[in-house]
């Protein structure tokens, strides 16, 4: 196979101008690119980075027209972009990942019946679409299990857990509200000893890189700390990687993917979710890896060899939601955090800060896990919070 390598100075589109997509697109500027953005959020923190700028919505196909006239290669930093958008794109260049990878990671039942499909190891579901169905599910899965809205939801947003079969009235009452999601996903609930993710980097000719193993902590759904590695044995730490590579190339994905998963109470790995894009468990590398996991995106969408995942030290990555963000932007706060020996601060020029909202992150670096942890443990007490 011949790939033709997209040289520097060409330009690179991304679909959606977050936090993520904003670390895209630095990376991609520090090796000699040009970007365009196109998120309808003109407050988006990767339009302050972007070469070219588009703020209207996704449906507009003027919009549409004028950035497949600009860029050379397209990538997403948000897997619910909508999947007809990037079918259109990439006819007329490449896309990674692809619109048939997009669609079936971006509908939670597609996926895991896709997964399901290739022997991978994932948790019971049944798919719901009305009370009666939730019932049945119920009944054949049993209590506890999670329901989550089929597409869209994000951070714990469109899941609720149904602890007994008299928790699912409330829920049948908000299926049958106007404008309520059509289709549903329940899957028994998993009792985990630890949440693990891993990295996977694959190109065009199925050539990857797998990252470490990293444990993540949740809070109301929401990623609170990622510490790598995983306090794990190597034996699952393999596992880990061959399981995931194994997803990302059962759908012959091509670009940066995350695979969450579960590590029971009996030893068993389950995939929990697969996501097209780099992932909020993996800014550690960009303190701590040889190359980051957007260093990589650049790569793979442009068709450049991938780079080597090396680990360099431990590290722990603390998520700044909402109001915590406060607490490094004083004068005290941001001097206590800049006298931290190792520590890290990205904030992500969000300009509205918000409940439940990502605003930046603190990563703990150092020679030793142990010191490490401790660091990033004491921030998180000041913060009030804990993992």
């Amino acid at each position: 196979m011949t790939i033709r390598i997209l040289e520097p100075g060409a330009v690179v589109g991304v679909l959606g101008g977050g936090q993520l997509g904003a670390m895209f697109a630095s990376a991609a500027r520090r090796m000699g690119y040009h970007v365009a953005v196109w998120d309808p959020d003109i407050d988006a923190p990767a339009h302050q980075i972007a070469t070219h700028s588009f703020s209207t919505a996704f449906s507009d196909l003027s919009s549409r027209e004028q950035f497949a006239n600009i860029v050379q290669a397209t990538t997403v930093e948000w897997e619910n972009v909508p999947a007809e958008l990037c079918r259109w794109l990439e006819e007329r260049c490449p896309m990674r990942p692809s619109s048939k990878v997009l669609s079936t990671l971006q509908d939670r039942i597609a996926q895991k019946q896709f997964l399901s499909s290739r022997q991978l190891p994932v948790a019971p579901f049944a798919m719901v679409e009305s009370g009666d169905q939730l019932a049945e599910a119920i009944a054949r899965l049993g209590c506890p299990v999670v329901c989550k809205t089929a597409t869209s939801g994000y951070d714990g947003r469109g899941q609720w857990i149904l602890r007994t079969p008299a928790d699912a009235k409330q829920l049948e009452t908000i299926m049958k509200q106007p404008g309520s999601s059509q289709r549903w996903i329940v899957e028994r609930f998993i009792v985990f000893a630890r949440e693990l993710s891993v990295l996977v980097v694959r190109n065009e000719g199925g050539e990857f890189r797998l990252y470490p193993v990293v444990e993540n902590w949740h809070e109301q759904g929401i990623l609170r700390a990622t510490c790598v590695p995983a306090s794990i044995d190597s034996g699952i730490a393999e596992r880990a990687k061959e399981v995931s590579l194994q997803a990302v190339a059962a759908l012959q994905g091509v670009g940066v993917f995350c695979v969450e998963l579960f590590h029971t109470t009996d030893g068993d790995l389950l995939i929990n979710e697969i996501a097209p894009r780099p992932h909020n468990s993996g800014h550690y590398t960009l303190d701590v890896c040889s190359v980051s996991q957007f260093e990589q995106q650049v790569r793979v969408t442009c068709d450049l060899p991938l780079g080597e995942t090396r680990l360099l030290g431990p590290a722990v990555m603390v998520n700044l939601i909402g109001e915590e963000v406060r607490s490094v932007m004083s004068a005290e706060g941001c001097s206590n955090l800049h006298s931290t020996p190792g520590a890290v601060l990205h904030l992500y020029g969000k300009q509205m800060i918000r409940p439940g909202r990502k605003m930046g992150h603190v990563t703990f670096t150092g020679p030793q896990e142990e010191l490490v942890a401790a660091a990033a443990q004491k921030f998180m007490v000041n913060l009030g919070t804990s993992a």
